[in-house]
């Protein structure tokens, strides 16, 4: 398992300000039923949102989730450690495991990160895509805890888009976003295939692309 410290964490400490000033410099609109959702606070929940939407995901734990400690899946890997520096100084914790398949170990470990009473963001067509490619990973995680699932969206105003796989966006500094959130309970993910089909529609309509955003090289 890499690790970072010393010296090569602190390289990363502007970045982490950085990230934390953009991201509150951002104009959340968010309507009431969303609020409701996002704020769903009794239970551990497994958060879902697309890969490209992963900027977002530090401030959704602050603003909405009202402190409660959030944990991503990160690979074990090299690039996983400097990964989990980073979200650490972004405010995210994380699980190390195998992100790509999702494998038995990984999956124990945030099955394990829920039970604790702790909530875990999963991105469905993370870390390689193809892009909005719904694996099965965070529905199976759900299954085996009975947590539910927050589908997060998010619809940006102005911002910028890699070329990246994914397609990732960066929202500008000071630009609104519209934040959608819909829960799904633990009966609608009874059958895995037909809650596979429902959870990639909703999370598709939750997260429209908009034409207009600029592309950054």
């Amino acid at each position: 398992m890499h690790e970072i410290s010393g010296w090569r964490r602190a390289l990363l400490w502007p970045f982490g300000l950085l990230l934390r000033l953009w991201g509150r410099s951002l104009r959340f609109e968010t309507s009431p039923d969303d609020l409701r959702a996002y704020a769903k606070r009794d239970v551990p929940v497994t958060m879902i949102l697309w890969h490209n939407r992963l900027f977002l995901a530090a401030e959704i734990v602050r603003r909405y989730r009202g402190g409660r400690p959030a944990y991503a899946l990160v690979s074990a890997s090299q690039d996983g450690a400097w990964l989990t520096a980073f979200f650490s100084l972004a405010g995210l914790g994380t699980v190390r495991g195998s992100s790509s398949r999702l494998g038995r170990e990984a999956a124990s470990a945030l099955v394990e990160t829920l039970r604790a009473g702790h909530d875990i963001g999963v991105t469905p067509d993370g870390p390689r895509g193809p892009c909005y490619d719904f694996k099965p990973g965070g529905v199976i995680v759900a299954r085996r805890t009975q947590a539910p699932i927050l589908l997060i969206g998010g619809e940006f105003e102005s911002a910028w888009q890699l070329k990246s796989w994914d397609r990732f966006y960066l929202p500008k500094p000071f630009s609104r976003v519209r934040m959608r959130c819909e829960v799904v309970m633990p009966e609608q993910l009874a059958d895995r295939d037909a809650a596979l089909t429902l959870l990639r529609e909703r999370l598709v309509a939750l997260n429209p692309d908009r034409q207009e955003t600029t592309r950054a090289a």
